[in-house]
């Protein structure tokens, strides 16, 4: 019996928009963010994630400074104030019929994402995917630190991470779907059995020739 599994990136995949920016922003919005040039270098390093040239440790700890003494209880309910007033009408109208199809037809779903935990599974639960795998933060004190935890979702990291999940799990897949916009997934493109290409960015527009790969373009 065929039991496939879905696979989505989130920004600019399943959102049409990258959430970490929006919750950046969020964070200048609410006063938590104050370097006058916080969005600026927000801009910049995500200028090198697009070309896939950033370095993760960088990020994480330019983004993760404005949290560091704020309580993990407390960065939650931002996150969850964050997601609901400006990431979910963000969500690709054709992304939310395919999450209620599959949710439908009992399929499991899967998020995978290069933005921290914390976010990826707060829009996880409010998109109807009950699993979300991100980068997982050392916790001190009660809170988070920049610290990664373990193997990041980053590029070839996706990869093992995704194996890790499917090895503790009761039963195999027999194919596994991935849908995703960034070359930075390439290796998970190749990993899966079908990839699904979100608004390509041109790297990986380039490798849709390979079979079982096909461009999608949704708004």
């Amino acid at each position: 019996m065929a039991k496939p599994l879905y696979v989505f990136d989130m920004d600019e995949t399943l959102i049409n928009a990258d959430c970490a920016m929006i919750w950046n922003q969020f964070m200048v919005e609410k006063g938590i963010a104050t370097e006058p040039d916080f969005l600026e270098q927000d801009k910049r390093l995500m200028a090198l994630y697009a070309k896939g040239e950033m370095d993760m440790e960088d990020y994480l700890e330019f983004s993760m400074a404005p949290l560091l003494d704020l309580p993990i209880e407390q960065v939650n309910l931002l996150v969850e104030e964050c997601v609901e007033q400006h990431i979910l009408a963000k969500q690709f109208s054709q992304s939310k019929t395919l999450i209620d199809q599959l949710r439908r037809d009992a399929i499991e779903m899967v998020i995978i994402s290069a933005s921290v935990t914390f976010l990826v599974e707060a829009v996880g639960r409010r998109l109807g995917i009950d699993t979300a795998l991100g980068i997982d933060l050392v916790e001190d004190t009660s809170c988070y630190t920049a610290e990664i935890k373990g193997v990041p979702s980053y590029r070839e990291g996706k990869v093992t991470r995704l194996k890790q999940w499917l090895e503790a799990q009761p039963e195999q897949y027999t194919e596994i779907h991935f849908y995703t916009d960034s070359i930075n997934d390439l290796p998970l493109c190749e990993y899966a059995d079908y990839s699904y290409l979100v608004n390509p960015c041109p790297r990986l527009r380039a490798q849709a020739t390979r079979p079982n790969w096909q461009i999608l373009n949704w708004t």
